[in-house]
């Protein structure tokens, strides 16, 4: 056995014993990889049907807040309705209504009068 025979027989057991060091960290990030994998695979089972309710609650909503919209309008045109009605009313009746409470309350005020000059 010459000396470079003995130098390529150590740089063979170097070698190995590289590999070997390195195999070890390499079989547990293969590990962490794996471990990865499966936690990725349980996010993804357990979120497509988190989605899917999701987006089912999205659409339910939507459905319903057409309907109070459809409401809300219906309850605008209700008080414009009765705002005018109120408007007419008060044009219509209460003007004379108004006269013949003046009327009522002064002829109330001249008997009060002609019974305080009568009872002196």
């Amino acid at each position: 056995m010459s000396v470079s025979d003995v130098a390529g027989l150590i740089a063979a057991i170097a070698f190995v014993a590289l590999v070997g060091f390195l195999a070890v960290p390499m079989i547990k990030l293969g590990r962490v990889l794996d471990e990865t994998k499966t936690s990725i695979r349980t996010l993804t089972d357990h979120s497509v049907p988190l989605l899917s309710e999701t987006a089912k609650t999205i659409a339910s909503t939507n459905v319903q807040l057409g309907k109070v919209d459809t409401i809300t309008s219906s309850a605008a045109q209700v008080s414009e309705n009765v705002a005018a009605l109120t408007s007419l009313f008060a044009a219509t009746v209460g003007s004379p209504l108004v006269k013949v409470a003046a009327f009522s309350y002064g002829v109330r005020s001249a008997f009060g009068r002609r019974s305080a000059k009568k009872a002196r």
